[in-house]
């Protein structure tokens, strides 16, 4: 048996096709044909040992030990002494959605156990990422003596010590990496500090609403242990599955492990539709069925990110915390609303960034900057540049202070988290951090070229590595008549996908193309027909002007095709069909 696919060395994107479990792998192994459910499981890495665990993941299996983390006890203690005493609390989140549901979290779980709690999330333009020392002094001074920041916190140093000179309490609840010092919070939670036990390191893919949701767990354990709820209900922690679900999945956490067992259990939370604003969310983004997890990256999420991006950075949180349906759908179609606009302002950004990018056409990471750029978009640009230049890529706004505002994206194998906390040890940025497939970064505008090159030679062989390794990994050949809603169904049970656990990728073919257009502003649209009489449709998207999309284009009723990509539900039409997501194609003939 060969490792590559079909015999396919050589794509019309100029890359091999490969089998996603090797020859290697399979050797010995006798599994039924109709089985297929456990060989997804094993083509992700799950040990024959572990199959049935993985196969319908539970908290019960996976949820690790909350004690576990180092600060955890701590933390859950002094909640716990706030809530006894009916103590304020802030709770002080990023404005992404991970530090939305973070915060809504830690607020709904605080306001069922009588605690007067608010939530506390910075102007993304005015106050930047993070807690500064004016705005926790700020909180204590209104009332609040303990403040805990969800998403962030990890790196502000000078901010909470300013915070306990005041008489301000602050317990951090994060999963960016660390510096080798820690701020000095009465607590620091984080399964990515360096001091952290190995057995909890090994839970370092937490998004922070996967920490805090285990911060509530310690809490409530506190709490019972001292018979805070011999009178009193003790509140549901399951029922905020939904908000760790959408948390972790918008913030591309790896799909492994306890984080996969989240987004599960987050799901069929999520399909009850308990929470008010979370269901006024899908209402205005038109989701009738239970959600995926596609729905919650794709759908859900930019629509809470898009307050913090273009809008008023405490929508998301005011959307999911909220008890008034009104109020609820009144915030989600302003979500709506404000998503179309940072559409508009994305898509302008992205044109200039790109090109912007030749002037670093050969460097391993690209770094792009410029005055004008809004900086609520750079994020999602950067991780358009990095799709399309198959590279780390840096975006960064300059203000008219000349200082820049920075968010970078990075590929699989290559940590630019580490390499951004790096650059700030060496001075060349003013402030910085993140984890491996996402940065931030402050940085004066007379040391980015300074900050480009510390990038390009500290990451270059990690970049040529995992630019060396690219294949495209094929799970399945189908015939053309096998893409049909049955596949799709049928893969569903091995998930939910995302980063860390692909959805499968299926080749099919050979196929004539019968049909090629293109819709919207830049999506290939296909018509297929295969040599069993089937035709069903195969979409690419933002490939129109990209090599694929060219000789697609020009190929109808020509050579055959092999084409790859991933089967998706099509339930527009008056019965149920599937369409391909093109990602790939190969000649056949």
């Amino acid at each position: 048996m060969t490792d590559t696919a079909l015999g396919i060395a050589q794509s019309i994107l100029g890359q091999p096709w490969r089998w996603r479990r090797t020859s290697a792998q399979m050797a010995g192994e006798s599994l039924a044909p109709n089985d297929l459910v456990t060989q997804l499981l094993l083509a992700r890495g799950v040990p024959r040992d572990d199959i049935e665990r993985q196969r319908a993941p539970t908290l019960r299996a996976f949820m690790p030990d909350p004690s576990l983390f180092r600060d955890m006890d701590a933390a859950a203690a002094r909640l716990a002494d706030a809530v006894e005493a009916r103590e304020a609390v802030t709770v002080f989140g990023d404005y992404d959605v991970d530090g939305a549901t973070s915060a809504a979290l830690l607020v709904r779980l605080l306001r069922a156990l009588d605690v007067p709690v608010d939530a506390y999330i910075p102007d993304r333009l005015m106050e930047g990422y993070g807690p500064s020392g004016a705005a926790l002094v700020r909180i204590g001074a209104a009332g609040s003596r303990l403040v805990v920041t969800v998403d962030c916190g990890a790196q502000a140093f000078d901010a909470i010590a300013e915070a306990k000179a005041a008489g301000v309490e602050v317990i951090v609840v994060d999963h960016h990496q660390c510096a080798t010092t820690l701020p000095q919070a009465f607590a620091v939670v984080n399964p990515n500090r360096l001091d952290e036990a190995p057995d909890a390191a090994l839970h370092g893919n937490l998004a922070a609403v996967g920490v805090a949701f285990l911060l509530g767990a310690a809490l409530l354990r506190t709490l019972r242990a001292r018979g805070f709820f011999g009178s009193r209900p003790e509140p549901a922690l399951i029922d905020l599955l939904d908000l760790v679900a959408l948390g972790t999945v918008a913030d591309v956490a790896r799909l492994t492990g306890f984080n996969r067992a989240l987004v599960t259990q987050g799901l069929k939370v999520m399909a009850r539709r308990g929470n008010i604003g979370l269901a006024a969310l899908m209402d205005a983004a038109r989701l009738t069925k239970p959600p995926t997890a596609s729905d919650m990256g794709f759908a859900l999420g930019p629509r809470i990110n898009a307050g913090g991006r273009v809008g008023k950075s405490d929508l998301g949180v005011r959307l999911l915390t909220t008890s008034d349906p009104q109020e609820a759908a009144d915030i989600a179609q302003e979500l709506n609303r404000l998503n179309e606009e940072r559409r508009a302002i994305e898509a302008a950004v992205l044109d200039q960034a790109i090109e912007a990018s030749a002037a670093c056409a050969n460097a391993p990471v690209a770094l792009v900057a410029a005055s004008g750029w809004h900086p609520g978009v750079i994020g999602i640009v950067a991780g358009r540049l990095k799709e399309r230049l198959h590279r780390p890529a840096i975006v960064v706004a300059l203000g008219d202070d000349g200082v820049g505002k920075g968010s970078g994206r990075s590929i699989a194998g290559v940590d630019l988290g580490a390499a951004v906390l790096a650059a700030k040890e060496m001075g060349l940025i003013v402030a910085g951090g993140g984890h491996a497939m996402a940065a931030g970064l402050t940085v004066a505008a007379d040391r980015i070229d300074a900050l480009g090159a510390f990038l390009s030679d500290r990451l270059a062989a990690d970049v040529e590595r995992a630019s060396g390794d690219k294949a495209l990994l094929i799970d399945a050949v189908l015939a053309p008549r096998g893409i049909c809603p049955l596949w799709c169904e049928a893969i569903d049970s091995a998930g939910p996908y995302g980063a860390g656990w692909p959805a499968p990728r299926v080749a099919t073919g050979p196929v004539r193309i019968v049909e090629a257009g293109i819709v919207g502003t830049d999506h290939l649209r296909l018509i297929v027909a295969g040599d069993d009489g089937a035709r069903f449709k195969a979409i690419a998207f933002r490939s129109a002007e990209s090599l694929l999309g060219q000789t697609l284009l020009h190929a109808r009723g020509g050579r055959k095709l092999w084409l790859a990509g991933r089967a998706k539900r099509d339930d527009w039409g008056s019965r149920p069909a599937a369409e391909l997501h093109l990602e790939d194609a190969a000649w056949a003939d």
